[in-house]
C-alpha cells in the first residue's frame, strides 16, 4: 500500500545537542529536527550519523502512533547499564522527514545539552520566553480568607502560554503561616523550584507557594522571592481580584 505523508511541525533546531548516558555521548549533533509531537514543546530527533549507534541494539519492542507510524526500539548501552528500548524511530512513518531519524527517551538518559549548557525536563522551546519585569503595583495574595502576602515590589515573570505570575519579597509574606515541603520541580526555564505549603489556621494549602532559590541566568532576577499559583489564591492587583486562571496547574 502507498504511504500517505501525513502533515507534521518539523524544523531545523539551531543549537548544537547532546545526550549523555552511562558516561557515553550517545548523540552529538548541530543539526537537530524539532518534531512537535502535540505538546507545547518539541523533541530532539538524531540524524544515524550524528548517533553513537554502536550503542544501540534492537530491543524487539514496537508500537504503533496513528501520526508517526510504527516505532522501532533500541536499547542503548553505556558505562555497563542498559536503558531498556530508549530510543526509537519510525521507518515507515507517514511523515517522510523523521524516517531515517532516531528520537531519544528524555528521562532514560542521564543529561542532556544544548550548546554547553544543561537542560532539564524536556527540551526549550524557540518559541517560549521568559521576561522579568520589577513593578511597584500592589500585589495581594488571600487563602482562605486570610492574607498571607502584600506587596508593593513585586516582580512579574511574563513566560509564552502561561500565566503571568508575581514573585514577591519574602519580606512581603507571612512567613509564619509557611510550612517547609519536600517537593521539588524543575523548569527547563527558569530552574529548579522548592516548595511552601501555607497553614492558616483552619486549613492547610498544600504546595501553594515556590522559589527559585539559584534560577537558571535568564531568569535570575527571581531568585529567592516566592510566588503564589494564581489558580488556587485569591489575587488582587492593586485592589482588584484576579479572575483564576485555567492553566495545566489547576
Amino acid at each position: 500500500m502507498e504511504r500517505t505523508e501525513i502533515p507534521l511541525p518539523v524544523e531545523d533546531g539551531p543549537k548544537r545537542v547532546r545526550t549523555y548516558f552511562g558516561g557515553r555521548l550517545i548523540a552529538d549533533t548541530t543539526r537537530p529536527k524539532l518534531v512537535w509531537e502535540g505538546r507545547p514543546y518539541p523533541a530532539y530527533y538524531f540524524r544515524r550519523a550524528d548517533v553513537n549507534m554502536q550503542l544501540l541494539s534492537p530491543s524487539g519492542r514496537g508500537r504503533a502512533s496513528e501520526t508517526l507510524g510504527k516505532a522501532t526500539f533500541f536499547d542503548v548501552t553505556g558505562g555497563g547499564r542498559t536503558a531498556k528500548a530508549a530510543a526509537w524511530n519510525f521507518p515507515d512513518s507517514p511523515v517522510a522527514e523523521i524516517r531515517d531519524l532516531i528520537r531519544f527517551d528524555w528521562e532514560a538518559m542521564d543529561a542532556w545539552f544544548e550548546e554547553d549548557e544543561q537542560v532539564y525536563v524536556h527540551p526549550r522551546s524557540p518559541y517560549v520566553r521568559v521576561d522579568v519585569l520589577a513593578s511597584s503595583r500592589c500585589v495581594e495574595v488571600v487563602l482562605g480568607g486570610v492574607k498571607v502576602a502584600s506587596s508593593r515590589q513585586p516582580r512579574l515573570l511574563f513566560e509564552t502560554g502561561l500565566p503571568t505570575r508575581y514573585y514577591l519579597p519574602r519580606v512581603d509574606l507571612r512567613m509564619d503561616l509557611l510550612l517547609p515541603s519536600t517537593t521539588i520541580t524543575r523548569c527547563p526555564y527558569k530552574g529548579t523550584a522548592e516548595y511552601w505549603s501555607v497553614s492558616t489556621g483552619e486549613a492547610v494549602f498544600e504546595d501553594v507557594v515556590w522559589t527559585y532559590p539559584t534560577p537558571a541566568l535568564e531568569s535570575a532576577k527571581i531568585a529567592g522571592l516566592a510566588c503564589f499559583f494564581n489558580e488556587k489564591v485569591d489575587l488582587y492587583v492593586d485592589g482588584v481580584i484576579q479572575e483564576r486562571p485555567d492553566s495545566p496547574f489547576d
